[in-house]
């Protein structure tokens, strides 16, 4: 957890205005910092990262479901950094082709599988990196 330290100053003065009334002031002041600890930092790096990976797979996912243009960059690059993460998975299930001109859907439930194999993986780093917290 983040250490947080508040600090409450508090000032008092009197005096007489231009009028000759006494005036009495107080003033508090409160200052309040944080700190970080790094297994916080760690955690929230480790779900940043399959954050990024879940986004990916999830593009991947629906370009090959809607028939992408493999000719297009965009399209090639996540491919082909997809292509790397989905790798282990491809072999799980059967991929549903369907062809209608020249677009060809395909339906790979083996990018899910990943998603949920990565999230059990970022859990499992998270509460490593937390074993001892209180």
């Amino acid at each position: 957890m983040s250490d947080y330290k508040e600090e409450v100053t508090t000032t008092q003065s009197s005096g007489v205005n231009e009028s000759g009334e006494k005036v009495q002031t107080r003033t508090n002041a409160v200052e309040t910092s944080g700190s970080g600890d790094s297994k916080n930092t760690i955690s929230n790096l480790v779900w940043y990262i399959f954050g990024v990976i879940a986004i990916l797979l999830g593009i991947r996912f629906v370009m090959k479901l809607f028939g992408a243009n493999v000719a297009n960059g965009f399209v090639d690059f996540i491919y082909s950094v997809t292509g790397v993460l989905s790798a282990p998975f491809d072999t799980i299930f059967g991929v549903t082709k369907t062809q209608a001109g020249d677009t060809s859907s395909v339906f790979e439930p083996s990018i899910i599988v990943a998603v949920l194999v990565y999230a059990l993986i970022a859990w499992g780093i998270s509460k490593l990196v937390r074993i001892n917290e209180k």
